[in-house]
């Protein structure tokens, strides 16, 4: 019963990832794109401008001109903000889900007693929180062509190296909570586990290196906001989405699983299910 119940949930979690891709990917396109495409020009200007000293004084030496040769690029750039981006979207989107699922599994019926939607919101938003959310106050997004190229593989390591903090993190807040809990009450030990989390996170801000060179000091302040704004609200609607599908389908599964008419109920009580 846990296996197929387990693996119930892991379906649901990828399909609900796939819908809320759907709908992040309809947001980074309306709202993303627009500071994508601004970048990308103010990396072009600026490329043109150094370029054309260099042009100038070859021409001057009596040399041949040196030809700027144009990189062809693999993808072009409608397909890349169409197709590669919802593919992107939508891989992201499933693969997170069903991490979510698994999540979702594992604390039903064992941080209080939620019904299947309350927890797949809270399993959504600490998903939203631990993977996104707190490694961007670090390492906020920044548009593509912007920074510098040399420093790329570093960057991604902090990066991935901050999520895997924060999730680490947000494991442990959770297992404090817990133990806390017959001590201190579920809300005390919730703000307790709360505050030891902000703590810790904040001390890992201050461990790990700031990312200097991860925008270029002429870049325009306003098309970096805009952009960071956008990847913001692309993470809140796949993760809002999410947590609402999911939680539907979970709670929709295990009130089956939990009621051997096939009822539902209208306050299941799933752990003995999945204990």
């Amino acid at each position: 019963m846990y296996a197929s119940t387990v693996r119930g949930l892991l379906v649901r979690g990828m399909l609900a990832g796939l819908i809320a891709g759907l709908f992040a990917f309809a947001v980074a396109y309306v709202v993303g794109e627009p500071p994508v495409r601004g970048s990308i020009a103010v990396e072009e200007a600026t490329a043109a401008k150094e370029a054309a000293p260099a042009a100038g004084h070859a021409g001057h030496g009596g040399g041949a001109p040196a030809a700027a040769e144009e990189e062809v690029e693999l993808v072009s750039r409608p397909v890349q903000s169409t197709v590669g981006l919802a593919t992107g979207v939508l891989v992201y989107g499933v693969a997170l889900g069903g991490i979510a699922s698994l999540a979702f599994s594992f604390v039903l019926g064992r941080v209080g007693g939620f019904s299947p939607r309350a927890t797949a919101a809270l399993t959504a938003a600490g998903a939203f929180t631990t993977v996104y959310l707190v490694p961007f106050l670090k390492y906020p997004a920044s548009p593509p062509a912007v920074g510098n190229p040399d420093t790329i593989g570093q960057r991604t390591t902090l990066f991935f190296l901050m999520i895997l903090l924060s999730v680490l993190l947000g494991v442990g807040a959770i297992i404090l909570g817990r133990r806390l809990a017959p001590r201190l009450g579920n809300w005390n030990a919730t703000l307790t586990a709360g505050a030891g989390f902000v703590v810790a996170a904040a001390l890992a801000f201050l461990v790990l290196p700031d990312n200097t060179d991860a925008v270029k000091p002429e870049f325009p302040a306003a098309l970096l906001w805009e952009f960071r704004v956008a990847s913001v609200t692309v993470q809140v609607v796949m993760w809002v989405v999410f947590g609402i599908v999911f939680g539907v389908l979970a709670q929709r599964l295990l009130a089956h699983r939990t009621d051997p008419a096939g009822a539902e109920t209208a306050a299941p009580q799933p752990a003995p299910a999945l204990g």
